[in-house]
């Protein structure tokens, strides 16, 4: 969580990251991200893969964003956007993921796999995170594995 310079700066905990809220209890768009993302990376890891890398951003403006690399037990590099939408009123977590969002993470895993020598067998695979984050109202998680490609 970002606050600032007179507020000082503070990481979220896991459970404050679960439960969806701010640091200051708030509920906003960005704390039920970090919850989505802390749901979905124990999920993954539950299924045995590995965390190589969370939040991975180009720099500079205009770039893209993976939410989460992975390595799978086959030695496959999994590249992670993970959805929330609390309801399906607006076609649910799978429709937010249009073509320019696609395009915006294989640019970023591109510029990823700029640093190795020979490239490993990648995936784009996309977690849903579909309902609320909190006690009592259990969050559904739907992964798919090879959910688009880079071609």
């Amino acid at each position: 969580m970002w606050f600032s310079r007179k507020q000082g700066v503070r990481s979220a905990t896991a459970a404050e990251a679960a439960s969806g809220k701010s640091v200051t209890g708030q509920v906003t768009t960005k704390s039920r991200g970090d919850a989505a993302e802390a749901a979905a990376l124990h999920h993954l890891q539950q299924a045995g893969l590995t965390l190589v890398e969370a939040n991975y951003r180009t720099p500079g403006r205009g770039g893209g964003e993976i939410d989460l690399i992975l390595r799978a037990r086959d030695g496959t590099l999994v590249f992670v956007e993970v959805r929330q939408r609390a309801s399906q009123s607006h076609g649910g977590a799978a429709a937010s993921i249009g073509a320019v969002k696609q395009q915006r993470i294989i640019f970023a895993a591109r510029h990823y796999l700029m640093r190795f020598a020979s490239l490993p067998p990648c995936r784009f695979d996309v977690v849903l995170v579909e309902g609320a984050l909190q006690a009592g109202d259990p969050a559904r998680i739907e992964w798919v594995q090879g959910a688009f490609d880079a071609s």
